[in-house]
């Protein structure tokens, strides 16, 4: 899998829908640590 084309359809996702990181975060029940490094590809998990 192309992480990068995954981190930055995240953000790409999630600022579509005007949502923060913690917003997301909140919404599916993580940190919003881990929706930072999803976005910055440190964590694909």
């Amino acid at each position: 899998m192309n992480t990068y084309v995954t981190s930055a359809a995240i953000r790409r996702l999630r600022e579509g829908k005007k949502l923060t990181q913690q917003a997301l975060a909140d919404k599916i029940g993580v940190s919003c640590k881990a929706v930072s490094k999803w976005e910055t590809g440190v964590s694909q998990s």
